[in-house]
């Protein structure tokens, strides 16, 4: 765990946020201690990115925080909601 915070304490991806062309999926759970929806920055920062979207998923007995990002049964039909958007109609 003192790597994750350590790891994650001066990263700041937000002086490029603009030059993002591709669309992006950017998700969080509720219960994440590492990147804490409680300060509000995926709101406001994603708003920058010009194709992107922030879902944030309800703390629940499947959510296991910064660790819910490896249980894609918990975020995965957001994925997969996203990826049919990105693909053109079938003819």
């Amino acid at each position: 765990m003192l790597y994750y915070y350590n790891a994650s304490r001066d990263y700041d991806p937000s002086p490029n946020l603009e030059k993002i062309t591709a669309a992006l999926l950017a998700i969080n759970s509720a219960d994440d201690v590492v990147n804490p929806p409680e300060l509000g920055l995926m709101e406001k920062l994603m708003l920058r990115v010009k194709h992107g979207r922030y879902v944030l998923i309800p703390t629940s007995d499947k959510t296991r925080g910064h660790g819910t990002h490896s249980l894609p049964t918990v975020w995965g039909s957001y994925l997969a909601d996203f990826l049919r958007e990105l693909s053109p109609p079938s003819q």
